[in-house]
């Protein structure tokens, strides 16, 4: 959707200390998501208003002083960190003459470059037009009729609404698309509760080390790097817990502050994964001093996704940064909390017993006697791989020992576990 020039572009970034916001603390962020973006970032600049400007949003002042800066800088693009009405970014586009995009622009600009897989294409494209389409009005220079005469006649309509037309009709193609993949989806989760494979989500602010974290428990390797929405595509990989038992565990896309609702809409199809899962792991940054900030923004996308019905294991990543912090698993009033580093795999043994549990109930290892008439039960506890070691007794019994959860050993055994143990 978007043409960007190699290298990215000379970019002034913009600020305002509004009611209930920290201008500062915005500013560090919003400086990350434009690096993200590969912007070439000339100067900061933070003001204060009690509340938005109709026209410019920053207020004439601040607005003058921006456009005298852009002059002199020779900036291409002035970066904002709200969120401007079609009217605004256009005032500001005239009076700064270069071109102004806002948080949710930026944020889709980002979305662009990072999709790899023709659905991320798909989602972010749509999420792109559904921006777009708000822009339109009074966007156009050339907004009179088509002009009659031999070669000139037009089908009567503006410039504007044939554009708009031709919207309508490529968001009607994406969404026919996209719906093909929910369909997708929605019976790949239907094969998995066949095979009674639960599913357990990563969700979390961006960059928490969601997709590292992801590698450690899965023993894969996908592309981890220190920056913003470095993860788009959704990645599925088996779980292997204690006890014998799998999961699917799938990596998403990170979540962040004001996260535009069109792309929460166009993602919805990805985001169907974590509504669907049976446990979600929060990943959380503990080594980050607005930690709170940021389990705040996440559940509020959580809330607006409906999913407070799905229990919820918060892992606070990163204790490796911070001295003093060991791997520890914290339960209380039904919070569950796993202390954990991914980058330097410290407590990642115990974050897999915790999610077994939740999943499947306590680990437990004990030793059963099976009779000669039991062989198909001891062919099932081998098929999971809950064996631990055999003997066969005086009476031609088998003992085993075995590891095992307690939903597996009550869906194998029912109420006659208590006649198998030694």
């Amino acid at each position: 959707m978007l043409d960007r020039p190699e290298g990215g572009e000379r970019a002034i970034l913009v600020q305002l200390a509004l009611p209930g916001i920290d201008a500062e603390k915005a500013l560090v962020e919003f400086v990350e998501l434009a690096l993200s973006a590969e912007a070439d970032v000339l100067d900061c600049v933070l003001g204060t208003r009690a509340t938005p400007d109709a026209k410019y949003f920053l207020g004439k002042g601040k607005a003058e002083e921006i456009s005298d800066l852009v002059k002199t800088l020779d900036a291409e693009l002035v970066l904002i960190n709200h969120e401007l009405s079609p009217s605004q970014e256009r005032n500001l586009e005239r009076l700064f003459e270069c071109r102004v995009v806002d948080r949710s622009g930026l944020i889709l600009d980002i979305f662009s470059q990072r999709a790899r897989t023709f659905e991320g294409k798909l989602q972010v494209e749509l999420a792109q037009l559904d921006h777009l389409s708000t822009r339109l009005i009074r966007g156009w220079t050339h907004l009179e009729r088509q002009k009659g005469g031999i070669g000139l006649r037009g089908p009567g309509e503006t410039q504007l609404e044939t554009d708009r037309r031709l919207l309508r009709d490529r968001i009607r193609s994406i969404n026919k698309r996209l719906e093909k993949v929910r369909c997708s989806r929605d019976q790949n989760r239907q094969a998995r509760r066949k095979a009674s494979m639960p599913t357990v989500s990563l969700v979390g602010y961006t960059n928490a080390g969601k997709s590292t974290l992801f590698n450690v428990l899965t023993g894969e390797n996908i592309y981890v790097a220190n920056q913003l929405f470095a993860t788009l595509d959704p990645t599925m990989r088996k779980l292997e817990l204690p006890g014998s038992s799998n999961a699917i565990l799938v990596d998403t896309v990170g979540f962040i502050r004001d996260l535009p609702h069109q792309l929460v809409e166009a993602f919805r199809a990805t985001l169907e994964e974590t509504q669907q899962a049976d446990l979600l792991l929060h990943v959380i940054d503990i080594s980050d001093p607005q930690w709170r900030e940021t389990v705040s923004a996440v559940q509020k996308v959580l809330d607006e996704l409906k999913v407070n019905d799905i229990p919820v294991i918060q892992v606070f990543n990163k204790i490796d940064l911070h001295e003093g912090w060991e791997p520890k698993v914290d339960i209380n009033e039904g919070f569950c909390k796993v202390w954990v580093s991914a980058a330097a795999n410290l407590g990642i043994d115990l974050l897999k017993e915790t999610i077994a549990a939740q999943l499947h109930g306590s680990v437990s290892v004990e030793t059963i006697t099976l009779k000669a008439t039991q062989a198909k039960l001891r062919a099932q506890l081998y098929q999971l791989g809950s064996v631990l070691a055999e003997a066969i007794n005086n009476e031609g019994d088998w003992l085993l020992k075995i590891k095992i959860s307690a939903d597996q050993k009550q869906r194998l055994f029912g109420n006659e576990s208590s006649t198998l143990h030694d």
